[in-house]
């Protein structure tokens, strides 16, 4: 095995030759290692970066933010999809602010809402010095290729050995290089397929590399395929034209709007599962209804396949938020005061191309109701 030493010295010079230049390296602090951290888990950085900079030029402060109500972190958020990395970050803000500010120690920045242990080990390295490993997906791949490790990083025994393997290399001298150089070398050069091993910093150490093995290391288990789900999902429409959305509760996109929907039990017919729906989360009944399209949409653990259907229903005045929503409220047309799911948006714009009266609304119950 390569001591620790000089696979550091190594790595630190080869960042600083070659790092990115991303808004979240220049002069960071705990705040924005913070926001960055969390827009970037499961997400691309070429997504994030523009989103980093709208929010920070929406919340430039960890006290903008905490002063800020959810309402608008989410808007700013909109798009980036698992909104509950946005409720962390705001709670988190909120909990930095009344404590007098971030916490400088692992322990205690893991003590923030939505801080895991890898979150609280980049921001005590980047922004403070602290000698934490901060282990993410590609810094196990990293690891495991260049010692050859055949464990899973996802189990007890494969994540010890790559948390002690970067606790060794880490040093507080260089704590942040350390941390952005894993980083880096697992996101540039030593990728899940096809790594740039003539590029890599280690390739003359790198065991995988000698052995063959690039391709095969970190020795994943294979995904569970999501469980297929099926619902239905109403656009409810008053006579100027205007939508019928829900506030959704705590939870899977918790607090944000979308059409009225819901999943069918399992064997219900759709048109009847919009009858429920109607009834059960908005109060109403449907007078008439067309279905204009589906949607599918993945979430990590569940793929859900939607029917749309535009609908014309007998509402309560003033609406009363039923089962499945805190609020409801009528949306004009690129209304943006509302904050909606990536899934709301498709919902939608369902049917769009049959916007010309392709499919007329009929009587709910006849032929092509």
């Amino acid at each position: 095995m390569t001591p620790a030493a000089a696979l550091r010295d190594t790595l630190v010079r080869w960042y600083r030759a070659h790092a990115r230049d991303l808004p979240w390296r220049r002069g960071p602090d705990a705040y924005r290692v913070l926001v960055s951290e969390l827009m970037l888990q499961q997400t691309r950085v070429e997504t994030v970066i523009p989103y980093f900079e709208r929010f920070l030029s929406r919340f430039p402060t960890v006290e903008a933010l905490a002063e800020a109500p959810e309402d608008d972190v989410l808007h700013a958020w909109q798009g980036l999809g698992y909104y509950r990395r946005a409720r962390h970050l705001h709670a988190a803000a909120r909990a930095v602010v009344a404590r007098g500010g971030f916490p400088r120690d692992v322990d205690g920045l893991r003590a923030l809402p939505g801080v895991g242990a890898y979150t609280a080990g980049a921001i005590a390295s980047i922004a403070f010095g602290v000698a934490a490993p901060a282990v993410d997906g590609n810094v196990n791949r990293v690891i495991a290729r260049v010692d050859g490790i055949d464990l899973d990083p996802a189990r007890a025994p494969g994540r010890r050995a790559i948390d002690a393997r970067v606790a060794a290399i880490q040093h507080a001298s260089v704590a942040s290089d350390v941390t952005q150089g894993l980083m880096e070398l697992g996101a540039t050069v030593c990728t899940p397929r096809q790594a740039a091993c003539p590029r890599c910093p280690w390739r003359a150490v790198c065991v995988a590399r000698a052995t063959d093995r690039v391709e095969v290391l970190p020795a994943l288990a294979a995904r569970k395929a999501p469980v297929a789900v099926e619902g239905v999902a109403a656009r409810i429409v008053d006579g100027s034209g205007r939508v019928l959305i829900g506030r959704r509760p705590a939870g899977l996109l918790g607090g944000l709007w979308e059409p009225v929907l819901m999943e069918r039990a399992l064997g219900e017919d759709p048109q009847a599962a919009l009858d429920r729906l109607v009834a059960t989360r908005a109060g109403g009944v449907v007078r008439e209804a067309v279905r204009v399209g589906e949607v599918v949409h993945v979430f990590t653990h569940r793929r859900l396949r939607l029917d749309v259907y535009v609908v014309d229903a007998a509402l309560p005045e003033p609406l009363v938020a039923a089962d499945g929503y805190t609020d409801l409220a009528w949306r004009s047309a690129h209304d943006a005061s509302f904050p909606l799911s990536r899934l709301a948006h498709r919902v939608l714009d369902a049917g769009a191309e049959d916007a010309q009266g392709a499919h007329p609304m009929l009587p709910w119950g006849e032929p092509g109701g």
